[in-house]
């Protein structure tokens, strides 16, 4: 648009807002209108916009926003938008969002210049149903989230994600989806052909009522909108406790020989001064989820990071067949194992309550567990998806009945004059 053009546009524009408020508003008060106020306001509207319609930025006019050829556009636009969106650290929500807007425009001036659908109400509702759907598509990746994250058998979830794409309007707290993983059954069969898994969950809402459940691959858990499924990650968790070496009595250096101790953590005979040292050192407990089993048989083996920075490294041992493939098996904890403990050159074996003095101080093997990996997803948008998606539906359905209806009642008169 030219210098020449905008003033001619702005006095008009002036002039139809000020119309707006002198004919609809103040003028109801003076004389009421036939049809009342949202009627008038409607029409002007709709004139204003056809008015729009007709306006030229530089040699293109906004009319032909509402042409198939743009419509294809934008929908090739919005397919690079969600390509570009997969890759991590990419600017896919902006991407999207301006996509949505652009095709949410253009169906705005489809529905206005296009005389065909306001006469026609069934392609009315369709139009207006699909811009419901556009709008609807980018409200919900905008608040969505789809993440993952794994859970030791016994502990409560405290909202930490494994990883996962968060939209940029999500205002959830998943700290508060305080549920607790007791464990879970995953049939086999023959050929390691894995069945449905029976994780059981408890939790407690707000009101205080606690409650247990059972979910599954495709059972899921719903939390304040959140949707919990259990993912065929798992496997073996052993649980380990660092003992932080008491400070030293009287500037004596105290021993600490790389020798492994059965039982209790603490010494057989511990001074007074060591015991109350011992209890008020930070003690430190985590589970080590090893990799997936059985997918990772093979690799029973992970890195545990201790408060000090140093990096231990443990292997579960054991002989047994836990799912053989010949046959039907379920998936259980080995009944006989040791867990292989390594710090640069000291090396130990631990059976369940056992523990290893180290430099620095000692670690204790609590005992074996199971982990499950989940899937969390939030979309408040999916019903309101479906329903635009089955209003579409019916509508162009609706439009063809007529088409079809019209062009029967037409064809004996056809047949009579021929």
């Amino acid at each position: 648009m030219n210098s020449r053009g905008v003033l001619p546009v702005v006095s008009r524009s002036w002039r139809i807002t000020r119309s707006w408020f002198s004919r609809a508003w103040w003028g109801r008060r003076q004389a009421p209108r036939k049809g009342g106020l949202l009627r008038d306001l409607a029409c002007r509207l709709v004139m204003t916009l056809r008015w729009l319609a007709r306006l030229r930025l530089g040699e293109v006019q906004v009319a032909h926003l509402g042409s198939m050829r743009v419509a294809m556009v934008l929908l090739g636009l919005l397919g690079a938008a969600v390509v570009a969106g997969l890759v991590d650290g990419g600017p896919s929500a902006w991407l999207i969002g301006g996509a949505l807007a652009l095709l949410s425009v253009q169906l705005v001036v489809a529905l206005v210049q296009q005389p065909a659908l306001s006469r026609r109400l069934p392609l009315l509702i369709f139009h207006l149903a699909l811009l419901m759907l556009v709008l609807l598509v980018g409200v919900g990746r905008l608040t969505a989230l789809d993440g993952r994250f794994e859970l030791t058998q016994g502990v409560v979830y405290e909202g930490q994600l494994i990883d996962g794409r968060v939209g940029a309007w999500h205002r959830g707290a998943l700290e508060k989806l305080a549920f607790q993983h007791d464990g879970f059954d995953v049939d086999y069969a023959p050929g390691r052909r894995r069945g449905p898994t029976r994780n059981r969950v408890a939790w407690v809402d707000d009101q205080g009522v606690a409650h247990r459940a059972v979910i599954g691959d495709h059972r899921p858990l719903v939390l304040d909108g959140y949707r919990i499924y259990t993912s065929p990650n798992k496997g073996f968790a052993p649980v380990l406790s660092w003992l932080p070496a008491p400070a030293p009595v009287d500037g004596a250096a105290a021993a600490t020989p790389a020798a492994v101790v059965p039982g209790a953590a603490a010494s057989a005979h511990p001074s007074p001064q060591r015991r109350l040292r011992r209890t008020q050192a930070a003690i430190s407990t985590g589970a080590v989820h090893l990799p997936s089993y059985p997918m990772h048989e093979l690799r029973q083996s992970r890195e545990w990071a201790l408060p000090d920075g140093r990096v231990v490294w443990v292997k579960l041992d054991f002989d047994e067949t836990l799912i053989d493939p010949d046959q039907a098996a379920v998936f259980r904890l080995p009944t006989q194992h040791k867990l292989v403990v390594r710090l640069d050159e000291q090396r130990g074996e631990l059976l369940p309550g056992m523990s290893i003095d180290l430099p620095g101080g000692r670690l204790v093997y609590e005992g074996l567990r199971s982990w499950m990996g989940y899937r969390i997803t939030y979309d408040l948008t999916l019903p309101w998806l479906l329903a635009c998606a089955l209003l579409a539906v019916w509508a162009m359905a609706w439009h063809y009945l007529r088409k079809f209806a019209d062009a029967r009642r037409h064809r004996p008169d056809a047949e009579q004059s021929s």
